[in-house]
């Protein structure tokens, strides 16, 4: 277990400055459909009553709050593999929950309006954003944040401070009064 907590908490902090580009994606969409759930009743409150979630006035507040707080995290680099544990979780539930009765036809939620309306090609084509969040959150736990995220400035804090005095690289420059 204290593997699993350390790789978590340690994550990669070396990888392409690019990856800010797959954080800015996925945290930014997090963080608005957050929103969105507390904004507008069907995107919250309601659609989780439709889906038959219990609780789902409670269910959808603690989603908003997890996806605007995780959101926020995602975006600034900060805490990037624990928030990706929930959020890959919500992806799944959420896929789940939607998707298969879309299969089957017996969706609470409005049809597309546009064929395809059920079956396997109607679920590929509505499953495609959180197909694409779920395998860029994966990506960022698997491979960490980047080197342009707070993880990583604290990381190189980290390292700085616990290297001993005579080990550090580069001149030391002394004050004298």
């Amino acid at each position: 277990m204290k593997k699993i907590l350390s790789w978590i908490l340690n994550p990669p902090t070396n990888g392409p400055g690019s990856t800010l580009l797959l954080r800015l994606m996925a945290g930014g969409v997090f963080l608005w459909e957050g929103i969105l759930k507390f904004v507008y009743v069907n995107q919250g409150v309601g659609r989780f009553t439709k889906l038959g979630m219990p609780f789902p006035h409670q269910t959808a507040d603690f989603v908003a709050c997890l996806e605007i707080v995780g959101g926020l995290l995602v975006l600034s680099g900060l805490m990037t593999r624990v928030i990706a544990v929930p959020f890959i979780i919500e992806m799944i539930v959420a896929m789940l929950s939607t998707k298969i009765s879309l299969f089957l036809g017996t969706s609470p939620l409005p049809l597309p309006p546009a064929p395809p309306r059920i079956g396997m090609w109607a679920v590929l084509h509505e499953i495609r954003s959180e197909y694409a969040q779920l395998l860029t959150i994966a990506f960022l736990l698997l491979n960490g944040p980047g080197k342009w995220s707070l993880d990583a400035l604290f990381s190189r804090d980290r390292k700085k401070t616990a290297e001993p005095l005579g080990k550090r690289s580069g001149p030391i420059h002394l004050r004298v009064a």
